[in-house]
């Protein structure tokens, strides 16, 4: 959201520059960028900082709490968590409109679905670890409130986050370099692709479909997506590396995937990784039964749909990939190693893989008259 305003990206460009001069200050890297995120959020709207300083300062309590105590922990951590999934549905359903209040204002729910993974991640550290789960209070609230990743991910891993934060500020010629180029293809892919591609998305979709113009639209979405979401990510890790942090890669070849399994490893891989991390962990602790990884499979997809929006469509894309992805594990086809099958098997599966994809990523588009409207015309042959 923040690099398709010019304000913004020089900000964050001023933000990088001011690091560099100050890279002899050890703590240039910790307290500046804590600084520079408050007075950004602070410069965008003053509802969002009060918020998230009220949300952050609470959890980094929940963070402290559940590192030191020793009873009843499991049930503090099923709470603390409970607690925040619970507070970011409501803050949705206010969004949504499903419930009105004239305190809510919707600019506070902004990067909010991303953030409380990052909480929660924090929370399973602070589980795992007890005491040794240590954060000071100026890197828990950078970690939350970094802005490069602030509204749509990479989704950041607290304890790789906490090892960057320990680290000074070091960011070399070849390091500039690649981070800028990444930037500048970030920024074309949003802002010359994605708002072509939008254009043309609209005006196709808002009229007649036959069957062919129905599947070009769901290809060309598909496209659209990759296009929007990848280029971001490009802009946020660009920003981020040049920050002094190692934001993850969000996008692994996703188109050579030969299996739903694997795409999902591809494609948004922080967020994929997110849920198969926290839902395996708590729910396997040991190698689990292919039974248990196909149920389980079912459960992050269906959370993965419902994060993305509540709604029906969102509940059936989830159901569609989970039960697909749990065949694979009943069938013990999760995985193709390139390397022991033919090139023409190899590449055979990961079309098939990206037709599965293709038939149901039109739900992406989050208007339902828009994907019913597609999909009926489907079913209307030209002749």
């Amino acid at each position: 959201m923040w690099y398709l305003n010019m304000n913004a990206v020089m900000a964050m460009t001023g933000m990088v520059l001011v690091l560099a001069l100050t890279r002899r200050w050890a703590g240039n890297k910790r307290l500046l960028l804590l600084a520079f995120n408050l007075c950004f959020l602070l410069l965008f709207s003053k509802k969002l900082l009060a918020f998230y300083l009220a949300y952050t300062a609470l959890n980094y309590l929940a963070f402290l709490f559940l590192s030191h105590t020793s009873r009843f922990r499991k049930g503090w951590f099923i709470l603390l968590i409970a607690a925040n999934v619970a507070a970011v549905c409501s803050l949705r359903l206010f969004g949504m409109e499903v419930f009105t209040h004239p305190l809510f204002d919707v600019v506070i729910v902004l990067g909010l679905i991303y953030n409380v993974l990052k909480v929660i991640d924090a929370l399973y550290f602070a589980y795992f670890f007890g005491k040794d789960a240590r954060a000071k209070v100026v890197d828990y609230f950078n970690y939350i409130l970094f802005i490069p990743t602030f509204t749509s991910g990479p989704i950041l891993k607290f304890r790789d986050f906490m090892a960057d934060t320990k680290q000074p500020y070091r960011v070399d010629t070849a390091q500039t370099e690649s981070s800028i180029k990444r930037i500048i293809l970030g920024m074309f892919k949003k802002i010359v692709l994605v708002t072509w591609m939008t254009d043309v998305f609209n005006v196709m979709s808002g009229q007649e479909l036959y069957t062919h113009q129905s599947l070009f639209l769901m290809v060309w979405f598909y496209a659209l997506i990759y296009f929007d979401f990848s280029g971001y990510s490009d802009i946020a890790i660009g920003f981020g590396r040049l920050m002094g942090y190692n934001i993850p890669e969000n996008f692994k070849k996703p188109f050579q995937s030969p299996t739903l399994t694997q795409y999902w490893r591809n494609w948004h891989a922080t967020l994929g990784d997110w849920f198969r991390d926290h839902i395996f962990i708590f729910f396997s602790r040991q190698t689990p039964t292919k039974w248990t990884a196909a149920g389980l499979s079912i459960l992050i997809m269906v959370l993965i749909g419902l994060w993305h929006g509540f709604s029906w469509l969102y509940l059936l894309w989830g159901v569609y990939h989970g039960v697909l992805i749990a065949l694979e594990n009943l069938l013990g086809k999760t995985t193709v190693n390139k390397k022991k099958v033919s090139r023409t098997y190899f590449y055979a599966r990961c079309a098939l893989t990206q037709l599965i994809v293709t038939v149901a990523v039109i739900v992406y588009s989050g208007k339902s008259e828009t994907v019913l409207h597609i999909y009926r015309g489907l079913l209307n042959w030209p002749f």
